[in-house]
């Protein structure tokens, strides 16, 4: 099952083990449940401290295994195999079970430890969803640390009957005590804030203590990590209000054209970001979305953030990157997370011999039709526009595929369904005015980047297309407030663009503050004027 380089590196990882880790292994008579025996008698195979049992019990999944340790009382369970993104979920379980200390804040695990009840989660996941991993290990490390917590993560693909059953159409999902808990991405702070109702207010109490910060970073994507760097390495007081630290970076599949990294993917990059900032004396508030922003007449920036807090930066930089557009019209709302969906990776294996669309034919669309026509039944791309506008290579490709309908010219205008999930969609003819109806089960929205501004009108001068405009320094139309990235007016949104934009903006923010700390007048000037 596992190749021999995987091994190498996976029996150094078992090494770190510091207890007993049992593999309890519920199976039939399936191809899957010997693949799934084979894995768990490979992992067996390079540590001492890891045993495979066969389970007596047949009320759970399989094929599935549960991960636990002889004396401790945790309910950890995989149902399917974790290759593909969750080997890596697979990985943390081992050592976690096994004693291996995570990583994460210390208030946040004594946080999760403290949780009272008993809560039972159940994450639906696809093996191709670079989203997915973040909540199944936040969900695994969680029942790990609190008894009270039970976690099995399902390969979605592996059990449609469920997925049929439970009508789930996106992932990750989750469900809590048999019902849907969120969907998307979700780290271990965001699941705890969800289950600690007080935290959000102890969080906000906490910050609205805070004093003024030198430079206020405010969003966590590359260009705010790179800002914040750069502010704090000049040794002043830093701060990152972010909601969602990496931002649109987590949603990133691959990362190919990142400078002197030949190969990275969203979340492994996004984590790289945040631990490089957390390297410096740099104050990060987590799950904190902007809501206004003012200055007074000393210069100072206040933040007003959903939260009900505030906080306060002696210059600030805006970095509140994009996200992606939507369609805006009837149904789409309604059917989001129902047959809508933004993320085919994550999405895709979940609507296997489906018909779908996907609307947009820049790079993304053309992108998302190739690689669900792998999978799907069917795929129509609508463009609006006359012709794709898409790099001449992919379209090539697009053409090339047997079950895949290109329609140019054609606006979208409703999304149908039957209440529960998408049955179709409508669209215009741009040149005859006509409508037509497609039948499908699936809708891939790639139509580009909307600014996360919106905050922002009537406080700085925004774009007609609500870009932050900026100069060549980062400077925006008020006086100590810098931007940088996706929400700025900057062409061409790239990672490596919007690091170099955040590290400029940082650096021009240093350069306000020494120009605006000076005395107007020095000490010689003073005594000149009096002799």
């Amino acid at each position: 099952m596992l190749e021999d380089d995987l091994k190498t590196q996976l029996k150094a990882y078992l090494e770190r083990l510091q207890r007993p880790v049992v593999l309890v292994a519920s199976v039939d008579d399936g191809t899957k449940s010997a693949e799934m025996l084979e894995l768990l008698e490979d992992i067996r195979a390079l540590s001492d401290k890891v045993t495979v049992e066969l389970s007596r019990d047949d009320s759970h999944r399989k094929p599935s295994f549960a991960v636990t340790s002889p004396g401790h009382d945790i309910d950890l369970r995989f149902a399917g195999l974790p290759m593909g993104h969750e080997f890596t979920s697979l990985v943390l379980a081992l050592l976690q079970v096994g004693g291996h200390p995570s990583k994460a804040a210390p208030e946040l695990l004594e946080q999760v430890r403290n949780l009272e009840g008993e809560y039972r989660f159940e994450t639906y996941f696809s093996l191709s969803c670079q989203n997915c991993p973040d909540v199944v290990q936040a969900l695994n490390l969680a029942a790990v640390l609190n008894p009270g917590i039970h976690h099995v993560a399902i390969d979605g693909a592996l059990f449609q009957d469920e997925v049929e059953a439970r009508e789930i159409m996106s992932v990750p999902t989750v469900f809590l005590n048999g019902e849907v808990f969120d969907q998307g991405r979700m780290s271990l702070e965001q699941i705890v804030a969800k289950l600690d109702t007080g935290a959000a207010k102890r969080d906000a109490a906490e910050i609205a203590k805070k004093d003024v910060f030198d430079v206020l970073v405010v969003g966590g994507g590359p260009a705010g990590a790179a800002a914040a760097i750069y502010a704090a390495r000049k040794g002043i007081r830093t701060g990152v209000a972010s909601e969602r630290f990496g931002g649109q970076v987590l949603d990133t599949m691959s990362i190919e054209n990142f400078i002197s990294v030949p190969h990275t993917e969203g979340p492994r990059f996004a984590a790289q970001l945040e631990a490089h900032v957390r390297e410096y004396d740099v104050d990060i508030m987590n799950l904190q979305r902007a809501k206004s922003l003012s200055q007074d007449a000393e210069g100072v920036t206040t933040i007003e953030l959903e939260s009900g807090a505030s906080v306060r930066g002696r210059s600030v930089v805006l970095a509140t990157g994009a996200r992606w557009r939507q369609m805006g019209v009837p149904g789409e709302d309604q059917y989001r997370n129902k047959g809508v969906a933004y993320c085919p990776h994550c999405d895709g294996p979940l609507f296997k011999g489906k018909r779908v669309a996907v609307i947009g034919g820049g790079n993304s669309g053309v992108e998302a039709a190739i690689d669900l026509a792998g999978l799907v039944a069917h795929v129509t791309l609508i463009e609006f526009d006359s012709q794709l506008r898409a790099d001449e290579v992919l379209q090539r490709k697009l053409r090339s595929l047997p079950n895949v309908r290109i329609i140019t010219s054609a606006q979208t205008t409703e999304v149908l369904g039957d209440g529960k999930r998408v049955n179709g969609l409508v669209y215009r003819d741009r040149v005859g005015g006509d409508s037509h109806r497609v039948e499908l089960e699936g809708v891939f929205v790639q139509i580009g980047l909307l600014p996360n501004t919106e905050w922002l009108k009537g406080a700085i001068e925004l774009s007609p297309r609500g870009e932050i405009v900026i100069d060549d320094a980062g400077r925006t139309s008020l006086p100590g407030v810098f931007a940088a990235g996706d929400a700025t007016t900057v062409p061409y949104k790239q990672i490596v663009i919007a690091m170099g934009e955040g590290a400029k903006a940082a650096l021009s923010a240093f350069d306000h503050l020494i120009r605006s700390s000076s005395p107007a007048t020095t000490a010689a000037d003073a005594e000149a004027a009096t002799a």
